[in-house]
């Protein structure tokens, strides 16, 4: 069916409200149009994300109900009693979606957890887990702008849903008509038979316990906790209230929260890109830290579903800078692997998880520390695979993506904002106590393992021709193999889609044991790297680089030289 007939379809169907009608008619632009019902909206490794509105390929309520009820015809052919939590974030129509969701697995015989406020991502995987239910859903778009909502889908782990499962997930659904098909179950009638059930504190108290007893240096927080001060911002977020909780409750007294973004807004108003990546986020931060009559320890800001958090901090020339997503894990992984070890609390056959986009500094911190290092696909679902395949012999410790994404211990199963900020606070109090400052420690870890450097630069190309023009340039790493870049031999190029690593001096080919991904890496002999992986989620290409050298501008200037060379390679790559 052609895009036009099926925006046709739309507008004469019964089951298409009149303002969504209404909406579709008052499009003047046919790309518009065509970019609405060109395909449905997709169904991939992290659920559904789109821009709001109607069309096939927008977030509505015809899309939520098309995968919520294929979700549930594959929970009732795959479980004897099938469960699903749920849980929302504070974007538009999150609310709407998240209950029509439950209402419609409902009508499938499926028995589903609905938070009744604004939860976050770590709480949802949580929920999963203390109900131990088959599967898990979070309204969210993350950290997108405000047009955007999503829907991501958990295992029964707590984990997102890995790829061969929401491969058969995506089958039932491809199976819905998303107009005939949808026969939410009324409210009422789902709470009297018990496939309804709302959660209240007791999950949320459960949480709030398991994540506070991963603290280290229990007696230093116990005793100066309030000698912290804190600014915390939630972004107009669902993080407000478990991270001031956790924090109120470990004794962390002196927190002030920005005012203008403390309330959950969808709409995002001090904040259109609300992410903690973008240092715009926190002017109105910085404004309350400068009005302050001594300037916070720690700055810091969880998106809007609380998986990412990022943090401010001020350097020795009184500048304040955000730090980057790698920077933040580096140093959380020398404090924590440091703190076990001085606290005798290291456990068994320890290791840490990065993504093969991560710095690889944290190998090396790793290392002195004699803890093993996990490598895994960018998304934290392949952490989550990691952590479930490990529990019988090793301890999962820490883990972090570059895309300021962390996760402490392990009773969550995906990216966790909220136990990060605690163990940020941690490791902020004490280096306070050592009178030292944040930047005093990034400067502490380069001289000990080196200067690492690391950037990352995203294409936005929206559209049909956006698709191509990403497949086209990601395919021409992938057909010519370099040899050499900005005058450094390559040592070996991995093709994550044919899982082959190959050696360009000897042509030696070796196997790479992870799962199938359109990502390309390249590895030089010095140790510098970047990849190429297109976006999951959004209409992005992403090109990541890494360096090591023995001071930061040496080190500034080999990623400048390399950054240079491949850039325009991509973007020769576009045009092809």
């Amino acid at each position: 069916m052609s895009y036009k007939e099926k925006y046709n379809l739309w507008l004469e169907s019964e089951f298409v409200s009149e303002d969504d009608k209404k909406e579709l008619r008052a499009i003047e632009d046919e790309k518009e149009i065509e970019d609405r019902f060109y395909k449905d909206l997709e169904f991939g490794t992290a659920g559904l994300r789109g821009v709001l509105g109607a069309g096939s390929n927008r977030m509505n309520s015809h899309t939520v109900g098309k995968v919520s009820e294929g979700l549930g015809r594959y929970l009732k052919d795959t479980y004897e009693s099938p469960s699903c939590a749920i849980a929302y974030d504070p974007r538009i129509k999150s609310d709407e979606f998240a209950l029509e969701a439950a209402l419609i697995l409902a009508s499938k015989g499926v028995k589903v957890y609905l938070h009744e406020n604004l939860a976050p991502v770590p709480i949802l995987s949580y929920t999963a887990r203390y109900y131990n239910t088959d599967a898990g859903v979070v309204i969210t778009a993350s950290h997108n702008p405000k047009e955007y909502n999503g829907y991501k889908v958990y295992g029964n782990y707590g984990g997102q849903v890995i790829d061969d499962v929401a491969e058969k997930m995506s089958s039932y659904i491809d199976q819905v008509d998303m107009f005939k098909d949808i026969n939410p179950m009324d409210e009422k009638e789902a709470i009297d038979k018990g496939l309804l059930v709302y959660i209240g504190e007791e999950v949320i108290a459960s949480y709030m316990e398991d994540i506070k007893s991963l603290t280290i240096r229990k007696e230093m927080v116990k005793n100066h906790a309030k000698d912290l001060k804190i600014i915390y911002t939630p972004i107009h977020g669902s993080g407000n209230v478990p991270v001031r909780r956790v924090l109120k409750e470990l004794g962390y007294e002196n927190l002030s929260v920005v005012k203008e973004q403390e309330k959950p807004d969808g709409t995002f108003p001090t904040a259109p890109y609300p992410n903690p990546e973008d240092p715009k986020v926190f002017k109105l931060a910085l404004e309350m830290a400068e009005e302050m009559d001594e300037y916070p320890d720690i700055i810091f800001g969880t998106d809007p579903d609380a998986d990412r958090i990022g943090i401010i901090i001020r350097d020795k020339n009184g500048n304040s800078k955000v730090l980057t997503g790698n920077q933040i894990g580096m140093i959380m992984t020398y404090y924590i692997l440091g703190s076990l070890k001085d606290e005798n609390a290291m456990p068994n056959n320890p290791y840490i998880i990065k993504s093969i986009v991560t710095t690889e500094s944290v190998r090396d911190i790793a290392d002195s520390f004699d803890v093993d290092l996990k490598e895994a696909l960018t998304g934290f679902k392949y952490f989550g695979e990691i952590i479930e395949e490990n529990l019988d012999d090793k301890n999962f410790v820490f883990g972090f993506e570059e895309s300021f994404g962390y996760l402490v211990g392990d009773y969550v199963r995906d990216k966790d904002a909220v136990v990060s900020a605690m163990m940020l606070c941690e490791l902020a109090l004490y280096y306070k106590l050592k009178g030292m400052t944040l930047d005093n420690i990034l400067d502490e870890v380069y001289e000990k393992y080196g200067y690492f450097v690391e950037n990352t630069k995203a294409y936005t190309l929206a559209g049909i021709e956006g698709a191509s023009q990403i497949k086209k340039c990601v395919n021409h790493f992938r057909e010519n193999t370099l040899t050499e870049v900005a005058g450094i031999e390559v040592l070996y190029k991995e093709d994550y889609q044919s899982s082959e690593r190959l050696y360009l001096e000897t042509g030696k080919k070796e196997t790479l044991d992870m799962a199938s991904s359109n990502v390309i890496k390249y590895k030089l002999k010095d140790g510098s790297w970047f990849t190429v992986r297109p976006s999951g989620t959004e209409p992005k290409m992403k090109v990541y680089f890494g360096v090591k050298d023995k001071s930061q501008n040496d080190a500034e200037a080999k990623l400048q030289s390399i950054q240079k060379e491949i850039l325009a390679i991509a973007e020769a790559g576009f045009e092809l």
